[in-house]
């Protein structure tokens, strides 16, 4: 059996296109898919470190409510993909558990990488007003995790260009495919 579990951003839910299509990936591929539903953020987060940490806290605690029943030892594969503070609350919740899952950053905030990054990929957009690239680029070498970046894109990585952004997401949806295509074999 194969999870995969769907951590949403402060306003961007699982019924969004990056998570949207990365669930209907991984359910393609044999996974259970479970998307987390994350509410009661402070929506004055953006540029206060103090209020960002207490939103990835928040999120780990919904989290941990959302999956308490599930026994994810029964599990042979795990994939976490968050987006944006969710990025921060998968790896956070993978450490504090001792989960062995691999993890899909969509647009990871610098907390994100407070928390051991091993098997990670990081998506992100050079024109994300909530993320520095510069910043992510030195946090991803730092820290080893591959890093796909999108020009001009933001933090939903998305331009002012419609069919571009279909683009975006036929591009990030084809680089999960290969990490689950993986397990084809398994």
């Amino acid at each position: 059996m194969k999870l995969c579990v769907l951590f949403p951003g402060i306003g961007y839910h699982c019924d969004k296109p990056l998570l949207y299509y990365a669930g209907r990936l991984a359910s393609s591929k044999g996974y259970e898919v479970k998307a987390l539903r994350y509410s009661g953020f402070d929506t004055s987060v953006k540029g206060n470190e103090d209020k960002m940490r207490n939103a990835a806290q928040l999120a780990v605690s919904l989290s941990e409510q959302q999956l308490a029943d599930i026994d994810l030892s029964c599990y042979e594969k795990i994939v976490f993909v968050g987006k944006s503070i969710g990025t921060a609350a998968c790896l956070e919740y993978r450490e504090k558990h001792g989960i062995s899952a691999e993890c899909i950053l969509l647009t990871p905030l610098e907390i994100t990488f407070e928390h051991p990054s091993h098997s990670c990929q990081a998506f992100h957009g050079t024109a994300d007003p909530w993320a520095d690239t510069a910043v992510i680029r030195q946090l991803c070498s730092d820290n080893a995790v591959p890093l796909h970046e999108y020009e001009n894109a933001n933090h939903s990585l998305e331009t002012a260009d419609v069919m571009g952004n279909i683009d975006i997401v036929r591009d990030v949806i084809a680089k999960l495919e290969s990490l689950f295509q993986s397990d084809a074999t398994d």
